[in-house]
């Protein structure tokens, strides 16, 4: 039973059926009562049963003379984050989500779930891992374990957490192992897609292979870092800035040992700095770009997503950086699967 089947109830059950049903829900106690074709009619509660006890309502009257006609929902596809936090700030547990028929397609579940972020991903996970052999002879480095599951498993966990569901596999080494592993995400409430090099196409190259993408925004990884980089603010702050693509960047401080003389074009000294420590940003391997931008990625060549990079600054489109300010790392040789094993007993992803 999936959530939605969860949380709606048909008009015409009766009072006994819904209060069963609430029950089974624990503190998920609400029900959204539809008609036969899944259209929204309003909200009821063990408190709406209640109240309508009260009032001298009993068990042969029929769910819509105890409902509440007007709940709180989110239209599909028409909405802001924003507007999701106001729903959490007044404490909302439990939206509806609708589409423009008033049929019920969705529910936000705020303990399950943050956020709805309107992108689709997808995830590179087609590389050989050749630095982390003999482990991956065998198995694709996106399947390797850390702690209790696979890497990958971690980052599409907690794109679902918020509120991701198309979720694009680029896939090639060992790749039907991803397949069998995943399915297609209908047990995870996911729509699980794959596609598949026939050649290698670079870091980005082949995105071109998926067939359509739902959103105007597309957040591109790789799959096999462990980080919990938060993906909404990531988001927020790259549609805020009205930015054609943003890049998540980690810190990189380099300590010098000695003092610095900094000098102009003339070779005079204006500074001297001792000691001096530089922080530079890099890659973190996350991205957000529109979907606009798939048309300057050349079909089936070898192209990086540092080439789609530098021809979104030669043609002064805005590109910002992110800063993850929490926990993240690039799984790339075994010193870094070792470390991941280790940091995952004491960082909460």
């Amino acid at each position: 039973m999936n959530i939605v089947e969860r949380h709606t109830i048909l008009q015409s059950r009766s009072v006994r059926e819904a209060l069963i049903k609430l029950d089974s829900l624990a503190s998920d106690a609400i029900l959204f009562v539809v008609d036969t074709d899944n259209r929204l009619l309003g909200s009821l509660t063990d408190g709406d049963l209640r109240r309508g006890f009260i009032k001298g309502l009993d068990f042969n009257h029929q769910l819509c003379d105890f409902i509440q006609t007007s709940p709180k929902y989110i239209l599909e596809k028409s909405y802001s984050l924003d507007k999701l936090e106001a729903f959490k700030a007044n404490f909302f547990k439990i939206v509806p989500i609708i589409n423009e028929d008033q049929i019920v397609v969705d529910i936000l579940n705020f303990r399950l779930q943050s956020t709805i972020i309107p992108a689709d991903a997808v995830l590179m996970a087609g590389g050989e891992g050749k630095r982390l052999r003999p482990l991956t002879e065998t198995t694709p480095k996106p399947l390797l374990k850390v702690g209790e599951k696979p890497i990958i498993e971690y980052n599409i966990d907690r794109l679902q957490k918020v509120g991701i569901k198309n979720v694009n596999l680029s896939i090639n080494y060992l790749g039907d192992q991803l397949v069998d592993y995943f399915g297609d995400g209908a047990n995870r409430n996911l729509n699980i897609r794959y596609v598949r090099e026939d050649k290698p196409l670079g870091t980005i190259g082949s995105i071109l292979l998926v067939e359509n993408f739902e959103h105007e925004d597309i957040l591109v990884m790789n799959s096999d870092l462990l980080t919990n980089i938060d993906y909404a603010d990531f988001f927020k702050t790259y549609k805020d800035s009205e930015a054609d693509m943003a890049v998540a960047a980690t810190s990189y401080q380099v300590d010098i040992p000695y003092g610095v003389l900094e000098v102009n074009e003339s070779n005079i000294v204006k500074s001297l700095k001792e000691k001096p420590r530089y922080t530079y940003f890099s890659n973190a391997g996350i991205y957000i770009i529109k979907k606009d931008l798939l048309k300057m990625i050349p079909e089936d060549q070898f192209f990086d997503i540092t080439d789609l990079i530098n021809r979104i600054i030669e043609m002064n489109l805005k590109l910002i950086t992110y800063p993850i300010n929490g926990y993240w790392l690039d799984i790339g040789k075994h010193e870094d699967f070792k470390k991941a094993q280790e940091d995952i007993k004491h960082i909460k992803l």
